[in-house]
């Protein structure tokens, strides 16, 4: 296959999901009802999932730093997998489950100036997070996937180019996940 074909099969599949993501959030398309109880541990399991991803990210630049190629196919093989996974995950939680707003403490769905007041300032720091997380995830899919094929294609010098900005990209996404999840969590209503 050739570059050209790859880079257009990379930018189909990344417009594809960014649409999903802003189809099945904006609640386009209704969710049933009710909301199946196995989506209550989505976000949990989301956040294991980001976590997990931190450390395997970690650990392949462990192998690669020491040339150890073959452990660092494997440990980014498992880690796009549980990215994809978290993925899956993610679009069935944001479709399913009814939205949830930092700071609301009564479920109502509106934060109100009282709610807003015990949140604090530290609601700003979320958003702050939040924002760079959701711009960077959107932008991120197309890097690794271009990476993932230059690496796997053994397109060595290529490939390197490419991870510096994917890896930390990647690892930054993955971590601040997390960090989201647990500022989110104790708002969950379920």
């Amino acid at each position: 296959m050739s570059d050209k074909l790859i880079f257009r099969f990379v930018t189909g599949i990344s417009i594809f999901v960014f649409l999903v993501v802003v189809i099945l959030n904006r609640k386009i398309l209704p969710a049933p009802s009710p909301v199946p109880s196995f989506v209550h541990f989505l976000p949990k399991l989301n956040a294991i999932l980001n976590g997990t991803c931190s450390v395997l990210l970690l650990i392949s630049l462990y192998f690669i730093k020491r040339g150890n190629v073959p452990m660092h196919k494997r440990i980014n093989i498992l880690a796009f997998c549980l990215s994809s996974l978290f993925l899956v995950s993610y679009i069935a939680f944001h479709w399913l489950a009814p939205e949830t707003r930092f700071g609301d403490l009564n479920g109502d769905g509106v934060v109100s100036p009282e709610e807003a007041a015990k949140a604090g300032s530290i609601r700003y720091v979320y958003y702050v997070i939040l924002i760079s997380h959701i711009i960077l995830a959107a932008g991120v899919l197309p890097l690794i996937l271009m990476s993932f094929y230059r690496g796997l294609q053994m397109q060595v010098e290529k490939h390197r180019k490419l991870v510096r900005w994917t890896f930390p990209i990647w690892f930054y996404v993955t971590v601040t996940g997390v960090i989201v999840y647990l500022l989110i969590s104790p708002y969950y209503n379920f």
